[in-house]
């Protein structure tokens, strides 16, 4: 079975280190502050100017003035700091965020990231994304892996419009971890029950197979 939303949050949660400052981009990224292990501390960063931010809340202690960058409604930690958006970006621009997990439509085997427009459909845009990996050495992609008619998302070449180029490492999937060297990905970790066949059919980059490739576990 692929993962859900929630075990690849879970999954990238493992990633967080003690002291880390961590920027959660919209989508799935957004649920990683629900796991965040019990024996660390970090300071997730909203790039629309919160930095503690905390768990999801629980219907009874929602407070709608409390959002993160997709207007979700979320909770602050002890020690947070709201401050404005300019400040935040500040941060991110001056390379002071250890983490950034993020979204996509498309990574390539290059290291490309391509995650704001599809021409000809109604997209959000750009946000902090193209800030976000300018700004910082270490990204984690998060996405499926493949589009709802089957077409993979991890190319040889990204076909839309770029976010940012050369800049990612690592990417998470609903099938696999994969990192980026050297032209190619290379698959570290495959979700329970998934086959390195399937992982392969659904690779459409340049893709290198260890000879052991261990299932995540949960």
């Amino acid at each position: 079975m692929a993962l859900t939303r929630e075990q690849m949050a879970q999954r990238v949660a493992r990633e967080l280190k003690d002291g880390y400052y961590v920027n959660l981009g919209i989508g799935i990224p957004t649920l990683v502050a629900n796991y965040v292990p019990d024996d660390i501390q970090v300071m997730l960063q909203s790039e629309n100017g919160l930095l503690g931010m905390g768990a999801f809340p629980k219907d009874e202690h929602v407070d709608a003035d409390m959002i993160n960058a997709g207007k979700q409604t979320v909770t602050a930690v002890k020690g947070a700091s709201i401050f404005s958006s300019a400040e935040s970006f500040a941060m991110i621009r001056g390379g002071h965020v250890d983490l950034t997990v993020l979204g996509a439509f498309e990574v390539d085997v290059e290291g490309n990231i391509a995650s704001w427009m599809i021409p000809g459909k109604l997209i959000k845009g750009m946000g902090g994304a193209m800030d976000l990996v300018a700004g910082a050495d270490n990204i984690i992609v998060t996405m499926t892996h493949a589009s709802k008619d089957g077409e993979s998302k991890l190319l040889s070449r990204c076909t839309l419009p770029l976010t940012g180029a050369g800049c990612i490492k690592k990417v998470l999937t609903d099938l696999a971890y994969l990192e980026i060297e050297n032209g190619a990905f290379i698959l570290r970790e495959r979700a329970p029950g998934i086959s390195v066949e399937e992982i392969a059919e659904k690779t459409a980059g340049r893709l290198i197979i260890p000879d052991h490739v261990p299932e995540m576990t949960f």
